[in-house]
């Protein structure tokens, strides 16, 4: 039974890949297409926890993964955020290549005071015309598609930041989103066919099915994509208020589950069923937050002005920038926050402060990169709900710590191309879903995208041998009094980083 897979699991995320589409759906009739005229529907859960999807919860997603593969090592990008692992998604690469390094980024040329949230788009925008068009600096799945006359949709009910890094360039698809849409007339098309989009809400269930609706009733036939990102944002905007395991969090979970449901329906009712490969993961995982560290009282004694009346100091995301590239302030920061309980794990650019890990041990090294980056303390302490795991972090509960409750995330998935019955251990990531579409569809993955094809997953292999290792960076400071430990499974020379944690004495 999965929930015993899920047991053993966790924290670990489980994927289960199903032929069938529901709790009592029989298998398609139809034959299925080559694989290579196969299509990809890749539903993105904001901030599903993998022991979320239990019978009660989620019988959907659950029935999907008792007749399927559970994958129970998937891991999200690190940091554990909306807007990284969407980059991630798109361009099958960490921000050390695709260079967005955070839910908020720092680009003086834009704004020399203050991080910009990516949450909106407006803001992406902006980043866009400063870097010279190259919001992002690895290619993306769109673009791969474009190449070879296919086309890829994103429709998204969460940020528009977030919809817009899925598919930047738009490359011959479209991207639907409740405040704007690629290419305009699609956005019209919605329109006349549903009317306007309706407001948020806790649970975000009817902007959640618009955006079914949205791609069910227009786009799926005006656009015609190979790859579909379908983004619903429960049940992350409403466990980021309430809490994990509260009840009106539980009934986001089984609005998200219905419309897996209903997608499945729709699609076997118009016979569409047997084409696709249905995906369904999520972003990253979730904590319980107990409160963070005082950085303002912090920084305190290393803040002060450049001479051009800009801050010499700018946090965001867990990054702190200091501007003037003073290696004393630099290593006095790191200092101070080694000696708060409330951070956990520090990063520095070629772990130059004692104490530190490198950039490189979070796949997090680019131009772009703050001076120092680090996760909040975490535990795996239970909350009211029974849930485990909690960080350091302000407000009830959220995401983007180093540990595994929010590194490891969901990734369920069915369909033609795809095996059932089988569970495969192997580690995989959020990097892998362009390089494993790109592989099914018959095209080469570029040369950034160092994710990996998930051919253990596929109905005609290859069959590869693996072995996975584990391994362990630790960086001390010389007086003991503090430890930086990164923690990671090697498999096909590609290292997933499983957790960061700091230890004193």
């Amino acid at each position: 039974m999965l929930e015993r897979r899920l047991a053993s699991a966790l924290p670990i995320v489980l994927l289960g890949l199903a032929i069938g589409c529901g709790p009592s759906a029989a298998q398609p009739e139809q034959e299925p297409p080559d694989r290579a005229q196969q299509r990809h529907l890749l539903i993105v859960l904001d901030g599903l926890r993998p022991d979320h999807v239990t019978p009660e919860l989620m019988p959907n997603l659950h029935a999907l993964g008792e007749r399927g593969v559970v994958f129970a090592d998937h891991h999200a990008v690190y940091p554990t955020v909306t807007r990284v692992n969407a980059a991630s998604i798109s361009t099958g690469a960490y921000p050390e290549a695709h260079g967005l390094m955070g839910n908020a980024v720092f680009f003086p040329a834009v704004d020399p005071a203050r991080f910009l949230s990516t949450s909106a788009r407006d803001n992406l925008l902006r980043i866009e015309e400063a870097e010279g068009g190259r919001l992002l600096t690895a290619p993306t799945l769109g673009e791969r598609l474009q190449g070879a006359g296919l086309r890829m949709l994103v429709a998204s009910a969460g940020s528009s930041g977030s919809s817009y890094l899925l598919n930047h360039r738009v490359a011959g698809g479209g991207i639907i989103h409740y405040e704007y849409a690629l290419p305009e007339a699609l956005g019209e098309a919605v329109e006349e066919r549903l009317g306007p989009p309706p407001p948020a809400a806790m649970p975000n269930r009817d902007r959640n099915r618009y955006i079914v609706d949205a791609f069910l009733d227009v786009a799926l036939e005006r656009v015609d994509p190979a790859v579909t990102v379908l983004w619903l944002s429960d049940p992350d905007t409403t466990a980021h208020a309430n809490g994990v395991g509260h009840p009106t969090s539980v009934a986001a979970l089984r609005a998200v589950d219905a419309e897996i449901g209903r997608i499945q329906d729709r699609l076997r009712a118009a016979e569409q069923l047997h084409a696709f490969n249905i995906w369904v993961t999520s972003d990253h995982g979730f904590s319980t937050h107990t409160g963070a560290v005082d950085l303002e009282a912090l920084l305190a004694p290393f803040a002060g002005e450049l001479p051009d009346g800009s801050p010499r100091i700018v946090v965001g995301s867990g990054a702190i920038h200091v501007r003037d590239g003073d290696a004393g302030a630099v290593a006095g920061i790191v200092e101070a926050l080694q000696g708060s309980d409330r951070v956990g794990a520090i990063f520095t650019r070629d772990a130059r402060v004692p104490g530190t890990l490198a950039f490189d041990a979070a796949r997090w090294d680019h131009r772009r990169a703050a001076d120092i980056l680090y996760s909040p303390a975490w535990t795996d302490a239970e909350n009211e709900y029974g849930y485990r795991g909690t960080s350091a972090s302000g407000g009830t509960a959220g995401h983007g710590s180093a540990s595994p409750w929010d590194i490891h995330n969901t990734l369920i998935a069915a369909g033609p191309a795809l095996q059932s019955g089988i569970d495969v251990t192997l580690p995989t990531s959020n990097v892998d879903f362009a390089p494993t579409f790109l592989y099914l569809l018959g095209l080469s993955a570029a040369p950034t995208m160092v994710g990996r094809p998930l051919t253990e997953a596929f109905r005609d292999g290859p069959e590869l041998a693996a072995e996975p290792r584990s391994a362990e960076i630790a960086r001390d400071t010389p007086d003991g009094r503090y430890r930086a430990v990164a923690r990671s499974t090697v498999v096909f020379g590609r290292r997933y980083l499983d957790s960061a944690t700091a230890e004193r004495p």
